[in-house]
């Protein structure tokens, strides 16, 4: 009896939980996003049979890829536009002009991705209204499909290849300078954001639309720029700095503190 007495007084109480800031709440939702504008990479293989094959709008196979992948298509642009406003009141107190032009070019990579995705949404209607139609100008479908894949390929080009190189940029170099990250994390972004843009002008000036082997090598730096990004946020959130620190003093983010048991 006075054993258990003994230990039950000396038992320390358990201890409280720690509640989450705001800014880890913020740096947990905008890695989220990052990491779910990954899930359109199976659209490469959803997309494969429309793309390669120009007859494809005579075919009566199934066109579930293409669905399926509109749809990841559609979450990966109100991702992206979600990463830019989650970030937005946290790094515009670095430079705030750059900030705004970071949402403002997420938000201009979203409507392109729409457009991209509503160009082969479009072809996939008239595959089901004329492509079977008996009579129907077998030329002129080929013809309009082309065009319609020719409109995704350029789309996908500005968007999903350009636009990534112009972000890493932009919010690269708000993250170095805010330090709110390792600086290893933006670097990667810094580096391969040029190289992508570079590759990307290439392509433009071949004119053909398709992504060559060099913009593929230039994709990989920033994939895993923000690979790497959407990780550190989810997991570790923000690094403490001058940012940080004043949004705490101002209020808008409180102090990330122990609750004394």
């Amino acid at each position: 009896m006075t054993t258990t007495m003994r230990t039950t007084a000396t038992k320390p109480p358990p201890a409280k939980r720690i509640p989450m800031t705001s800014l880890r709440k913020t740096a947990l939702v905008a890695g989220v996003f990052y990491l779910i504008t990954f899930i359109s990479i199976p659209t490469l293989a959803l997309y494969g049979p429309v793309k390669n094959h120009r007859d494809w709008i005579l075919t009566s196979g199934s066109h579930t890829g293409i669905l399926v992948g509109g749809f990841l298509e559609v979450i990966v642009a109100l991702a992206g536009i979600g990463t830019a406003v989650t970030l937005y009141p946290v790094v515009k107190r670095q430079n705030e002009g750059v900030a705004l032009g970071f949402v403002t070019a997420r938000v201009l990579e979203g409507a392109m991705i729409f457009t991209g995705v509503v160009s082969l949404l479009s072809l996939l209607t008239l595959r089901q209204d004329l492509g079977g139609t008996a009579g129907a100008n077998t030329a002129a479908l080929v013809t309009t499909a082309a065009s319609h894949v020719a409109v995704y390929k350029w789309t996908f080009l500005l968007s999903q290849t350009l636009m990534p190189g112009i972000n890493a940029l932009l919010l690269g170099s708000l993250l170095y300078r805010s330090r709110l990250v390792p600086r290893v994390i933006p670097v990667l972004g810094l580096i391969g954001g040029p190289l992508l843009i570079i590759a990307v002008i290439v392509t433009l000036f071949r004119g053909t639309g398709h992504i060559p082997s060099l913009a593929v090598l230039a994709a990989l730096p920033v994939a895993a720029w923000e690979l790497s990004l959407g990780v550190w946020l989810v997991v570790k959130g923000f690094r403490p700095s001058p940012i940080t620190a004043g949004m705490a003093a101002a209020g808008t983010a409180p102090a990330y503190h122990e609750v004394p048991a």
